[in-house]
């Protein structure tokens, strides 16, 4: 019997097998804070808190975002990559377009959500990350492996929900002011206020930097960039039982890399290279929902987003307009033991390529979906949530995607959850290998013959958390195993005549490893050690080669102080060990260390942060192209380029 049989049979079952629960476990799974614990888990659209759910979610709550947004006020990148099993892949040395990697696959098998929503795909993938300030984020759930029975298909190496800050009784008014040694200056506001019935939340976002060239070898490591965001919504509370919100997003963006000569604006025929990115997006969001009694909920949400991309490079544009929707009504109910969910999703996907000499590459894809979860304490110390989705793609036909996740709780300290289920993604042009050379000379998707590309995973982890030297040391340990499997994956090969296609290959990425957590906490002092071995394969026609870009071995080391609401001080160390790249040579090793100091007031926050300040970079030891000036072959980036950075700032909290 195949796995998928197995567990679409024990997810059938599920619906129908409910035993009573006796005592709520207490997970300590991740247990940063108490208050964590009771943190109500959004991703999997259900009431339960962490301490009760079987689906493992790593949470990064407010202080945790409000201490990364200190590092990088501009973007959430080094809040995501920070987190063990994650990392920021960029792929464009002189532009800076990143995609999230976890667990070592791809960037577009991880799917970014932001309050439900989907919020960069397609075309705006390769630079989403950068367009996302932290300022007015609440907590950021990350759920690690196949996630596609969640959200349908993306999901395969796990999804990112990003989740909102929302209006209390009390007024929240914040600014904050940054700028660094490397020309980067950073304004932000947030402003939330409930008033009656009605309440309003203002996030808006400025952000610049001249071009930046650390190693002096006349190509920018930063570009130079001028960014705005504005993001308003307005929340109704119509009834103690109806209550949602509307709110709009707009983002204009150009960025310039390139020559450093051509950027201050003396090109002549050496000094010729650049890459000009100009992107805005508008999208509306809604949520609603109605209970028509304590333990039942209806949920609609919708959103519709408008993005356009110019990308500019001698002789060469790339220009497209990506128009997609998703909506989504589901109805949860919710008992002692038992939680359910079940609902109806809509996604359209439409892109159109401007100034193109033929129009092929444009493309409209729909997908209609379905699907019902449910939650039951099966006794006092197991719990199992089991899932299952049913996508039917245009032009690609139905994908059957069941999910189950135990919990198991034998005693207060040791926990364990053990989950898995089947994931896919529709073919698309807008892939890692694309993103890196813009674009330039790929072929349109061929719908006759691509496929889905299908995965199935599993992850197990064991929790344990206990108190030293007698409870005067707090001590968590958190142990998972993870395992992917993704047939027939589409990769990007050259033709006869020069071009490129996107091919599924006769063959399977696998992706196993494991990460080790351990914190320890000594009055003010926090430690963090994290360790990540990832092994990623590819295997073509019975031809196995390591994945490239992944490191096997990832060290984290943080070490924080902290007296509150007065004083933090933060230590970082990162290793990263070799890594294959795509021309057959070896990357080499390296370690990121930051120190940030941060003085906090009742109203007002100074802060001063050394990022890389061993002011490692690829350029001290790797070259990062190959070829002439003017038509440089760049070369794979796997280590930081901009070095040594301090940014300093203010907050204030009115």
């Amino acid at each position: 019997m195949t796995f998928k049989t197995i567990l679409l049979a024990a997810c059938m079952a599920s619906a129908t097998s409910v035993y009573a629960q006796t005592e709520e476990p207490e997970d300590t799974i991740y247990e940063k804070e108490a208050g964590e614990l009771n943190e109500v888990v959004v991703s999997t659209r259900g009431t339960r808190t962490i301490r009760r759910l079987p689906t493992r979610v790593e949470l990064l709550s407010g202080e945790e975002i409000e201490e990364k947004g200190v590092m990088r006020p501009s973007d959430i990148r080094i809040m995501l990559s920070e987190t063990t099993g994650i990392m920021t892949q960029q792929t464009s040395a002189t532009s800076g377009n990143s995609l999230i990697r976890i667990q070592g696959l791809d960037g577009r098998y991880t799917q970014i959500l932001k309050d439900g929503m989907p919020a960069f795909p397609g075309a705006a993938s390769g630079l989403g990350l950068l367009q996302t300030p932290p300022l007015d984020l609440r907590q950021v759930e990350v759920i690690k492996g196949s996630s596609s029975t969640l959200y349908g298909g993306g999901a395969i190496a796990g999804l990112i929900n990003l989740i909102s800050k929302t209006p209390g009784n009390q007024r929240e008014l914040t600014f904050q002011v940054n700028g660094t040694t490397a020309g980067g200056l950073d304004l932000s506001g947030f402003y939330a206020e409930r008033y009656g019935k009605v309440g309003l939340t203002v996030f808006t976002t400025y952000n610049t930097s001249r071009a930046y060239d650390p190693a002096d070898i006349d190509f920018s490591a930063i570009p130079q960039y001028k960014r705005w965001n504005i993001t308003p919504r307005l929340f109704l509370y119509l009834s103690p039982n109806t209550y949602g919100n509307i709110g709009i997003q707009s983002m204009y963006e150009n960025r310039l890399g390139g020559d450093m000569h051509y950027i201050q604006g003396s090109t002549d025929s050496e000094h010729a290279y650049f890459e000009r990115n100009k992107t805005q997006r508008h999208s509306l969001q809604l949520n609603f929902n109605h209970l028509p009694n304590a333990d039942n909920r209806w949920n609609l949400k919708a959103s519709a987003t408008y993005y356009n991309r110019d990308i500019t490079l001698p002789n060469y544009t790339f220009s497209g307009t990506q128009w997609t929707s998703f909506s989504e009504l589901s109805y949860a109910h919710s008992a002692d033991n038992i939680e359910w969910v079940g609902g109806l999703n809509l996604w359209t996907d439409r892109f159109d390529e401007h100034h193109a000499a033929n129009q092929e590459r444009d493309y409209t894809q729909t997908t209609l979906g379905a699907f019902v979860q449910t939650d039951i304490d099966l006794t006092s110390w197991l719990a199992m949530e089991a899932g299952l989705r049913t996508d039917y793609v245009s032009d690609y036909g139905t994908a059957v995607l069941p999910r189950l996740s135990f919990l198991f709780k034998p005693t207060d300290k040791l926990s364990s959850r053990l989950g898995g289920g089947l994931g896919y993604k529709q073919p698309t042009l807008f892939t890692e290998e694309s993103e890196r050379i813009a674009y330039q000379g790929v072929l349109a998707i061929d719908k006759d013959h691509n496929q889905l590309e299908r995965s199935w995973g599993a992850n197990w982890d064991v929790n344990y958390t206990t108190g030293l030297f007698n409870d005067q040391v707090s001590c968590s340990i958190n142990q998972l195993f993870f395992y992917t499997r993704l047939s027939h994956p589409l990769l990007m090969k050259p033709t006869a005549d020069g071009y490129y296609q996107m091919r599924n290959i006769g063959g399977h990425i696998d992706t196993r490893g494991w990460e080790t957590n351990l914190k320890f906490g000594w009055r003010n002092f926090h430690y963090y050690f994290g360790y990540t071995y990832t092994y990623t394969r590819v295997e073509e026609n019975g031809v196995h080669r390591e994945n490239p870009l992944t490191p096997r071995h990832r060290l984290n080391n943080v070490l924080m102080y902290e007296e509150e609401d007065s004083w933090k001080v933060g230590l970082e160390a990162y290793y990263y060990s070799p890594q294959q790249l795509s021309d057959g040579t070896q990357g080499r090793s390296y370690w990121l260390c930051g120190l940030m100091v941060e003085k906090i007031w009742k109203h007002i926050s100074l802060y001063i942060n050394f990022e890389n300040f061993t002011d490692r970079r690829q350029t001290r030891f790797d070259s990062i192209y190959t070829g002439s000036r003017t038509a440089p072959e760049w070369r794979d980036i796997y280590a930081p380029l901009d070095g040594f950075v301090t940014n300093a700032g203010i907050k204030i909290r009115i």
